[in-house]
C-alpha cells in the first residue's frame, strides 16, 4: 500500500484515467462493429465520419496506436465504398 499521499493520489487518478480509457475504447469498439453490421452504402457513409472522429481521439490520447488507427480507418473506408 502506498504511504505518501502523493502516491494515493496518483492511484485514484490512475484509476479513473483506466477506466475513461476503458470506456472510450469498448464504445468505439461497439460502433465499428456496428457499422460492419450495415448493409447500405448511404448509412455506412453517414456514420463513417463519426467512427473516424472517435479513432482519431484514441489515437491523440494515446489509448491505441497511430498505426492501428490508420488501418482502422482505411478498412473501414473500403467497407463502405464496397457496399452497394
Amino acid at each position: 500500500m502506498a504511504h505518501h499521499r502523493s502516491a494515493l493520489k496518483r492511484i485514484r487518478q490512475t484509476n479513473k484515467r483506466r477506466l475513461q480509457n476503458r470506456y472510450y475504447k469498448k464504445t468505439a469498439r461497439t460502433a465499428i462493429k456496428n457499422i460492419r453490421a450495415l448493409k447500405t452504402k448511404a448509412e455506412a457513409a453517414d456514420f463513417l465520419p463519426k467512427i473516424i472522429s472517435m479513432i482519431d481521439r484514441l489515437a491523440k490520447r494515446g489509448s491505441i496506436h497511430r498505426n492501428k488507427a490508420s488501418n482502422l480507418k482505411s478498412g473501414l473506408t473500403l467497407f463502405v465504398n464496397s457496399l452497394s
